[in-house]
C-alpha cells in the first residue's frame, strides 16, 4: 500500500522541521517546497506558519503563491492552515495594522484581550497546553475534520497572541478557553481547516489530529 502524501510549503515561516518530522512519524511522504507546479498536484498541502502575519504574507507574494493557494482551496484539495498558518486562511489581521490575508475563510484575525471575562489581566501570548471544546454551533461533530478521532476535552498546545473570528459561526469547529473567553482553536470550510494551535508539538492528540488530515478524502473539482 502506497504511503500518503503531503506537501508542505516552504516560505521561511514556518516551523518546517517538527511538521515535516510528525508526517514522516505517522508513515508519509513529505514534499517541503514552493513550487507552484508542484503544489497545484499535491493531494493534500499544509501551511504552517510562526512570526507576524504581514510578514508572512508577503513572503507567499514574493513567491507568487497566493493565487496557488487560493487555487488549491478551490480545486478541493485539503488544505491545513497551522498556528499563524490558521490565521492566514482569514480576509484579514489587525496585527500591527490591517492587512489582507488569503480570504479562503471569511472573517477577522484579532488580538486576544489583555483582560479575563472578569476583567483581570493575563498574560499574552496564550502559551501552553489547552482542552478542546465543542461550539455550540456543531456540539462536539467533528466527523470529516482532522478533529474526527479525539474526544472533546483532549488538550493540544498553544503559542499565539492573536486569535481567529470567523464570520460564520459554523466555521468554527472547536474553541478554547482562555482566561473564560472563547478562542477558535480549530476552523474549517470544505476542504480548509486551520489549527491554531501546534499538532506536531501535541503528542499522541496532535499525531491523530495530523493522521486524521492524511485520511480525510476529497475529489478534486467536485
Amino acid at each position: 500500500m502506497k504511503n500518503p502524501e503531503v506537501t508542505v510549503i516552504d516560505y521561511g515561516a514556518g516551523n518546517l522541521l517538527s511538521v515535516r518530522q510528525a508526517f514522516e512519524y505517522l508513515g508519509a511522504t513529505v514534499h517541503v517546497t514552493a513550487d507552484p507546479e508542484f503544489l497545484l498536484t499535491s493531494s493534500r498541502v499544509v501551511l504552517p506558519g510562526v512570526g507576524a502575519f504581514a510578514k508572512a504574507m508577503f513572503e507567499l507574494q514574493e513567491l507568487n503563491l497566493t493565487d496557488v493557494i487560493n487555487q488549491i482551496a478551490v480545486q478541493g484539495t485539503p488544505l491545513l492552515g497551522i498556528c499563524l498558518g490558521m490565521q492566514l486562511l482569514m480576509d484579514e489581521s489587525e496585527e500591527f495594522g490591517t492587512n489582507a490575508g488569503l480570504g479562503l475563510i471569511p472573517g477577522m484575525v484579532i488580538p486576544i484581550p489583555a483582560l479575563t471575562a472578569t476583567g483581570q489581566p493575563q498574560k499574552i501570548p496564550h502559551i501552553g497546553w489547552n482542552e478542546l471544546i465543542p461550539t455550540s454551533k456543531n456540539e462536539g461533530d467533528w466527523l470529516n475534520t482532522p478533529l474526527q478521532n479525539i474526544s472533546p476535552g483532549e488538550a493540544v498546545y498553544f503559542v499565539h497572541s492573536f486569535m481567529a473570528i470567523p464570520d460564520d459561526p459554523n466555521h468554527r469547529v472547536a474553541d478554547c478557553l482562555y482566561g473564560g473567553l472563547s478562542i477558535s482553536a480549530a476552523i474549517a470550510k470544505d476542504n480548509i481547516f486551520g489549527c491554531q494551535f501546534h499538532p506536531e508539538k501535541s503528542g499522541e492528540v496532535g499525531l491523530k489530529i495530523l493522521k486524521s488530515f492524511l485520511d480525510i478524502k476529497y475529489n478534486k473539482n467536485s
